[in-house]
């Protein structure tokens, strides 16, 4: 077994930064960049975590929030939020089901990937990581990957800080005897018990008795190294993703426009193509909710009539009905969830396009409109059994099937309401097509039609009302031809 841990070492920090951009401190003078910082504890409150530019400021980690406050007065801060942290470590193995099935979360700060069965799928151990890292990256995280034969030793290797991919035992031991005993996980007690015999390194206490070490420290630390080389079974609680995607945002500020939410949108849809490609299924229908403080959450659906999974595809159609969205107050957060799902149909490889291609083309223009304008702006016409022409169509979604209708040349364009025409100059291509219909629902029509021109060479589809009872029949034009 091969195993791959991605260790997080930021992520306290980047669950707020990942929604979005801060806005730069309003001041009289030149716009300076924005500091960031997220804190614990209280009474006194500590910088846990400053971002890069609250870095080069001066503030560090473990400082007091009143002196980091103190350098920058526009400091923004929030405090630690573990079930943000644990949310987002487990959107994170969500997309990475795309890779492998076998993944284990490892609170609070990283996740370990079986990666042994899928190397040969991915073209090898380099190739992957390049993805991986790739799309860890664009979902607004800064991994940490390394990997080793077993789950503990991947995991030791990556809190450490090594990116370093370990193939054997024997190569895995010398760089596992090099770590500091913190990487060990123990309590702080046996760190300070090993620290006062002046063991510093994980190979110092493997040259030690073992005896010795599990009589004075407990038979925990031994468990602990023999299971990180791998001479002890290391059982991982596999991760079970569930069968519905939901996945929230936390945006740094508050937001008065919805145009602004789109670049945590993007992470959002990263995740969810990822979600679908580990179960080879398409979206079908896809919700945004903007929540606000004081308002209940504004929803923006849009529903597909293909399932897709392409993030540039779903992105287009979220931004497309962001654009008609009214919001009640600023936002606060999103939430993407994807309701629908459908297994992908598989497609045979051509060296031209076919029509399948085209028809996704079409449905992909079709479901853009109706985010612009609405569902039911945008739909099909299907020809029903009905000879009447009026009645002859209905509304259906585009692409639809549907029986032929009634035979004869008609135009695509039909009037609401038939025009009466004057006959002078009028000249009949074609016809009569008689319709006698209608008798049984109150709607009866007694029409010859005719395709027929005017001077200038429009088509025109024109009728004599047979049931006019006066002397002189009626003629209405119904219909223009293209």
């Amino acid at each position: 077994m091969l195993w791959l841990a991605l260790h997080l070492p930021r992520l306290p920090l980047e669950v707020f930064q990942r929604g979005g951009i801060l806005p730069p401190v309003a001041t009289g003078e030149a716009a300076p960049a924005a500091l960031f910082a997220v804190t614990a504890g209280v009474n006194p409150a500590r910088v846990l975590l400053p971002d890069e530019p609250a870095l080069r400021r001066g503030i560090a980690p473990g400082m007091a929030l009143s002196a980091a406050q103190a350098i920058a007065p526009g400091l923004r801060t929030r405090p630690r939020d573990a079930s943000l942290e644990a949310a987002a470590l487990a959107g994170l193995a969500r997309w990475s089901g795309q890779f492998t099935p076998m993944l284990s979360l490892a609170p609070p700060d990283a996740l370990l990937l079986e990666i042994g069965g899928c190397l040969r799928l991915f073209g090898g151990l380099a190739p992957l990581l390049e993805r991986l890292r790739q799309g860890v990256t664009e979902l607004g995280f800064d991994p940490v990957p390394a990997s080793a034969p077993t789950a503990a030793g991947a995991l030791m290797l990556a809190r450490s800080g090594l990116e370093t991919h370990v193939a054997d035992g024997a190569e895995l031991r010398q760089r596992l005897g090099q770590l500091c005993i913190d990487t060990l996980d123990t309590t702080s007690e046996v760190q300070a018990g090993l620290q006062r015999l002046g063991l510093r390194t994980v190979e110092d206490c493997l040259r030690l008795p073992r005896d010795g070490l599990a009589r004075r420290f407990g038979q925990a630390l031994l468990d602990r190294v023999d299971r990180a080389l791998g001479l002890q079974p290391d059982p991982r609680l596999p991760y079970a993703a569930p069968e519905r995607f939901s996945s929230r945002l936390v945006l740094p500020v508050p937001v008065p426009d919805a145009g602004q939410v789109v670049f945590g949108l993007r992470r959002l849809v990263a995740e969810l193509a990822g979600f679908l490609a580990g179960r080879d299924a398409g979206a079908t229908r896809v919700v945004l909710y903007l929540e606000h403080e004081d308002h209940t959450p504004t929803a923006v659906a849009v529903d597909l009539s293909l399932p897709s999974r392409d993030p540039a595809h779903l992105l287009v159609l979220l931004r497309e009905r962001l654009g008609r969205v009214a919001l009640p107050g600023p936002v606060e957060a999103c939430r993407l969830v994807c309701p629908e799902t459908r297994p992908l149909d598989p497609r045979p490889l051509s060296l031209f396009p076919d029509r399948e291609e085209a028809t996704e083309e079409r449905m992909a223009l079709v479901e853009r409109l109706r985010a612009r304008l609405g569902r039911q702006a945008v739909h099909g016409l299907v020809p029903v059994p009905e000879h009447r022409p009026e009645l002859a169509f209905r509304e259906a979604e585009p692409g639809s099937a549907a029986p032929p209708g009634p035979g004869g040349q008609r135009p695509v364009w039909l009037l609401d309401t038939p025009a009466p025409v004057a006959t002078v100059g009028l000249r009949l291509l074609q016809g009569p097509e008689r319709i006698e219909s209608g008798w049984w629902d109150g709607r009866q029509v007694q029409r010859d039609y005719y395709v027929a021109a005017l001077p200038d060479g429009t088509r025109l589809w024109v009728y004599r009302d047979r049931s006019d009872a006066a002397a002189t029949p009626r003629w209405f034009v119904h219909g223009l031809f293209g």
